[in-house]
């Protein structure tokens, strides 16, 4: 038998940020999942997390363990299909420490993800994304700085890790303004900020006054901003545009709608999906084709596009509504045919 313990701690120690350069938030992600594995594992085995051992993650534990998230922690299946993906992964890592657990292994790998329903991803209009940004009061500091947060955010098409991790020194606010991102798998790249964007970055920057972290947004505490913060100031910002947009009323908007509705608006405006998938970082171009199904307008192009057959058109003549109440009538029930044969 071989002790967990040394391998997932090798795994989430050394491997991934280490050979692999996940980022912390990467690392957190997989050790969360691991962790409700291990105490699903040791409470069906009635033992402890730590005294498993490899040979206890088999493929009837894999999937016992994926049917409870969904059954018993209501988690759908795209989070199921996640959860897979991080075991599989980890057991990548131990087919080299742990050769003599090739075939259990093997089968592990051989568990399919789950096919769900793929629904449309939401996001907001123009109009919607005009009524949060002017929220804010910008006779208040706070409202300066959650101005120019979120604008960045819904502007650059960023994921929040990347908003709350963006620097000072990442700005160029010249003559062509521009901020630098580092995205999933440390990948940088550098985007072009619109106008109105700039100018409320700008805004921001002559108040922020002399603060000692380098990142871009800070809390009240002159703190660097958190996932949680910024959760906090947009929700409180959609509750009150929704005064005034009524589509945004009992909706609840996450952070990751100001990055959806910026791809569309990028797809609406250049109708090239690379150039999509180029602002918003994404490695693979399969990603960005779910906002092909989002945008209606690119299907009501390609209809246009399309010559209709030219078809013989035909006169239809209904009968008297009296008429066709008789001869209805006269029509035996099938039934009746039936019993008479």
């Amino acid at each position: 038998m071989t002790k967990l313990a040394p391998l997932i701690t090798g795994f989430l120690r050394d491997y991934m940020p280490g050979q692999r350069g996940y980022s912390p938030q990467s690392c957190e992600t997989y050790a969360y999942c691991f962790k409700l594995l291990f105490d699903f594992a040791a409470k069906r085995l009635g033992s402890r997390p730590s005294l498993l051992a490899i040979e206890d993650l088999d493929a009837p534990m894999i999937v016992a363990f994926l049917n409870h998230i969904e059954q018993d922690r209501g988690n759908g299946a795209a989070t199921r299909n996640v959860r897979l993906a991080a075991i599989k992964t980890f057991m990548r890592y131990v087919e080299h420490k742990v050769p003599s657990a090739l075939e259990q292994i093997g089968r592990v790998h051989a568990i399919p993800p789950k096919r769900h329903d793929q629904k449309l991803i939401p996001y907001l209009t123009m109009e919607e994304v005009r009524a949060i940004l002017d929220a804010p009061d910008l006779s208040l500091r706070s409202g300066v700085r959650d101005r120019a947060m979120m604008h960045l955010c819904f502007g650059a098409g960023l994921r929040v890790s990347e908003l709350i991790g963006v620097l000072t020194e990442n700005l160029s606010l010249r003559q062509v303004a521009s901020v630098m991102v580092r995205g999933k798998g440390r990948k940088e790249r550098c985007l072009p900020l619109w106008k109105d964007t700039a100018r409320d970055v700008r805004a921001w920057l002559s108040i922020r006054g002399d603060v000692r972290v380098p990142e871009l947004f800070v809390n009240a505490r002159g703190e660097p901003m958190t996932r949680a913060g910024f959760e906090y100031v947009l929700d409180k910002h959609v509750d009150k545009a929704a005064e005034t947009c009524p589509s945004l009323r009992n909706r609840s908007v996450s952070p990751h709608q100001l990055r959806h509705s910026c791809a569309v608006v990028m797809l609406q405006a250049t109708h090239d999906i690379r150039k999509v998938a180029l602002w918003l970082g994404h490695a693979d171009i399969r990603t960005t084709e779910v906002y092909l199904r989002m945008d209606p307008t690119e299907k009501l192009e390609a209809v246009e596009a399309v010559v209709p057959p030219e078809l013989r058109r035909g006169r239809f003549k209904a009968p008297d509504a009296l008429i066709a109440s008789l001869l209805s009538g006269l029509e035996e029930p099938t039934h009746s045919k039936r019993i008479r044969s």
